[in-house]
């Protein structure tokens, strides 16, 4: 028998009660035998702790305390992982099929990160494509850190990492830690496998959205740490001209 990890999903929840279940179902679902499913919870004063509580004999832990914040409960999740893998799945997103953990599995042994595609869909669970189609982010062929000068150029929900490499989520970035996160995490690897399908299904309006200029201006100063001011600076103006150039196409388009 081929070597089949302990994979960590984790998902972090607040007020999520119209979004929960999808995701539960997706995590539990999954064909791959070797799951420990993390709620993290912010003490949610709607029924997200009740829809969780549903599900609890498939579930490993249900935490619902105070935080400070989705990175700082996403470290919660992360420290008490027990997994070799730690996938973020939050609240509203979802594990594309039932056999797709499987499938990452299957495509090579021992990988220190695996990756993939996503779907994007929007509030009123509406498909709008998948993300290198329906973005100006194209993912990559093959992944590196230097890839994210660029920006997040792999969904976080579509990217597992061994838990050893997994750093904290840096809380000075309360906007954008999960970029900072992911160039860690690739700097380190030594094996980064693109699986070639699509792992995940994104619900667009998360907490990046939401706080989109904050997020845009964390991201500048993660990257600058990364990259250097000078790169950093170039490399947005390069985000521009990719988004004009992106709007321009769609509209010629339809």
């Amino acid at each position: 028998m081929p070597h089949q990890p302990l994979v960590s999903i984790i998902t972090i929840t607040y007020n999520a009660e119209k979004y929960l279940e999808r995701t539960i179902l997706s995590v539990i679902n999954q064909t791959y035998p070797h799951i420990e499913y993390l709620i993290i919870d912010g003490q949610s004063k709607d029924n997200t702790l009740a829809i969780a509580q549903k599900y609890a004999n498939k579930i490993s832990a249900i935490v619902s305390e105070p935080d400070r914040g989705i990175y700082d409960a996403m470290n919660k999740g992360q420290n008490l992982a027990k997994g070799e893998y730690v996938w973020f799945m939050n609240a509203g997103d979802e594990i594309y099929a039932p056999d797709t953990l499987q499938k990452i599995m299957d495509t090579s042994p021992d990988a220190d990160i695996y990756y993939g595609e996503t779907e994007f869909f929007d509030l009123n669970r509406q498909p709008l494509g998948i993300r290198s189609e329906a973005t100006p982010l194209k993912l990559p062929q093959q992944l590196k850190w230097q890839d994210l000068q660029m920006g997040l150029m792999v969904c976080h929900q579509a990217i597992l990492v061994r838990r050893r490499l997994a750093e904290p989520y840096d809380l000075n970035h309360p906007y954008s830690a999960d970029i900072d996160w992911v160039i860690r995490a690739l700097k380190k690897a030594q094996k980064i496998v693109n699986t070639q399908q699509i792992v995940a299904v994104y619900l667009q309006g998360g907490f990046s959205r939401r706080h989109l200029i904050r997020s845009l201006q964390d991201r500048f100063a993660i990257m600058r740490k990364h990259y250097g001011w000078f790169t950093t600076a170039f490399n947005h103006f390069r985000i521009g001209l990719r988004s004009v150039a992106y709007l321009i196409q769609k509209r010629k388009t339809y």
